[in-house]
């Protein structure tokens, strides 16, 4: 999860990331992404754009802007097809960040749910 630290109604429609952030999980600028608000259940699709690196910025711009208040709790998702041989070798990249969106650790599994 990330915290959103800034929304800009009037910038082009986005998602400004940390460039830093971007690197860690492997997304790429302009790749479109999902973002699932913890706090208070949207879901959305943009794209990512760089934000300064070591900003710890999260910014939705644009429409996305009126699917979120500072400081909300979200998760940012990116998908991809490949085929079968692919996929059986594919590793996720996972991002946890703390509190102010610094790294708390990464990893490629998730841990199975228990009851």
């Amino acid at each position: 999860m990330a915290r959103v630290t800034q929304a800009e109604l009037w910038y082009d429609g986005s998602c400004a990331i940390d460039k830093d952030l971007v690197e860690l999980a492997g997304f790429r600028e302009f790749e479109k992404i999902d973002i699932y608000n913890v706090d208070n259940g949207e879901r959305f699709s943009t794209y990512v754009i760089l934000a300064e690196s070591g900003s710890n910025t999260i910014s939705m711009n644009g429409a996305a802007a009126r699917k979120v208040q500072l400081g909300d709790r979200v998760i940012i998702a990116a998908y991809g097809q490949m085929e079968e041989a692919e996929a059986s070798n594919f590793k996720p990249k996972l991002v946890y960040l703390n509190e102010d969106n610094s790294v708390e650790r990464s990893t490629n599994t998730i841990p199975v749910q228990k009851k």
